[in-house]
């Protein structure tokens, strides 16, 4: 066990995930002795860190564990000394969310917040932000790690790995979330399901499925055609078609149905858009539930209702990673990390999710056994070279970057529409986009 007590920082520390991540800390207190727990916000989000640091000394003392929660608008001092930085944050709050899918789906293409351009924007709002951090992280702690779960997590944890010195990890609670779901479907408990991974953030593929011990790869392909509940909550399940999974070889993630089943999957986010808004807008309804919920001053246990947020797994997967450093353990996480060769078709300093030896120095990716297959590469290489560009552009203000980004990208994939998208989503953007106004203005 760890001797020495541990100093957290929570970037985005007002989130309504923040109760699940303090549940974890909580019940993983023995291996992870956290001392201080500081919670960091802006001060737009003053109001929800308040409710939610009051909630989280509720549940500390319940639980009756020695951790201090802090609470903080100021930054520099939450990282001063922190062994571990984890951010959470949303550059522009839930109204920038709903731009980002609105705005996409009136062109006639998919609004996501994590692909395609809405999930473009986001990063464009959100890595300058998190390369500000690390270099907070670089002067203040910089021997910590930062683990982001910031979305887009592939391209924000390339832009840090790129861009910064800091130990960066990025985290998704989808590998997992996948992996106790095909041990729901085969009735084991999850640690008898071995996933080998191969791809990027949000376009990853099974290429190896066991279980206990068995490879049961194309059993599970022909189990999973139709509507078997493999997916995540916040993306609809259409189901997928048998041919298509047997001619992939492999299972794709939740976020392929965006490619695969680009038509069905535009026309089911038009439908919900009329029906109940965009899913910034339902998610605002679902906050606002909870927060009402996190005031009550008797609750004292991460309330059954945050599950409905999309957030599942979340503590699980942050300290199991967090605890795995710590410990040197030396086990098998899934997580994202500096390719260095692991996936021999992107370059080596890509962020690629996949099977790493997590260690006191950090994750070490596992070169996948299955070999590449062109129906992966040729996607995989073609979404890496979007992100890729994207980096660029939200580091630089390129605007030359950041249209072949878009044009690039298969849920847009044409100039003109890429233009008439990159000149919306930056003017309703603009305040959080100082780089490119600055670079226009240059222009003129």
């Amino acid at each position: 066990m760890a001797r020495n007590p541990l100093k957290i920082a929570v970037i985005g520390g007002g989130s309504s995930y923040t109760p699940e991540l303090v549940e974890g800390f909580i019940q993983r207190f023995e291996e992870l002795p956290v001392e201080e727990l500081v919670l960091v916000d802006i001060e737009e989000g003053r109001h929800k860190l308040e409710i939610v640091g009051a909630l989280a000394r509720r549940m500390v003392e319940k639980a009756g564990k020695p951790i201090r929660v802090k609470l903080t608008m100021d930054r520099r001092s939450a990282i001063q000394g922190a062994d571990f930085v984890l951010t959470q944050l949303r550059v522009g709050l839930l109204d920038a969310r709903a731009k980002d899918e609105a705005i996409p789906l009136k062109h006639g293409f998919i609004g996501q917040e994590t692909t395609g351009a809405g999930g473009f924007a986001k990063a464009l709002r959100t890595i300058p932000v998190i390369l500000d951090i690390c270099r907070d992280i670089e002067e203040l702690s910089p021997d910590a790690f930062l683990i982001n779960f910031t979305n887009p997590a592939g391209i924000v944890t390339e832009a840090a790995l790129k861009y910064s010195n800091v130990r960066t990890i990025g985290l998704c609670n989808l590998p997992i979330g996948t992996r106790k779901q095909i041990a729901r479907l085969f009735g084991v408990d999850a640690e008898d399901v071995d996933l080998e991974w191969t791809g990027i953030n949000h376009l990853n593929w099974v290429t190896r499925i066991a279980v206990e011990g068995r490879d049961v790869t194309d059993e599970l392909l022909r189990r999973a055609a139709g509507s078997a509940g493999l997916t995540m909550k916040n993306i609809p399940d259409l189901g997928w078609d048998a041919e298509l999974l047997r001619s992939i070889g492999a299972l794709p993630c939740s976020y392929h149905r965006y490619y695969y089943m680009k038509e069905e999957m535009l026309k089911k986010q038009l439908q919900e858009l009329q029906e109940s808004g965009t899913r910034a807008e339902v998610v605002k309804k679902v906050e606002a539930e909870l927060f009402e919920l996190y005031k009550d001053p008797e609750l004292a246990v991460k309330p059954p209702q945050l599950e409905q947020r999309g957030g599942a797994y979340y503590s699980e997967v942050a300290v199991n990673l967090i605890s795995s450093i710590r410990n040197n353990r030396k086990d098998i996480q899934t997580v994202n990390v500096r390719n260095g060769g692991a996936i021999r078709c992107l370059p080596d300093d890509a962020s690629i999710e996949v099977n790493c030896v997590i260690d006191a120095a950090g994750a070490h990716p596992v070169p996948p056994s299955t070999p590449v297959t062109p129906q992966i590469r040729g996607m995989l290489q073609v979404v890496k070279a979007y992100e890729e560009l994207t980096v660029e552009a939200a580091v630089h203000g390129d605007r030359d970057a950041a249209l072949q980004a878009l044009t690039i990208h298969p849920l847009v994939g044409s100039a003109a529409a890429a233009r008439k998208l990159l000149d919306e989503l930056l003017e309703a953007h603009a305040a959080y986009l100082p780089r490119f106004r600055v670079r226009e203005e240059g222009r003129t």
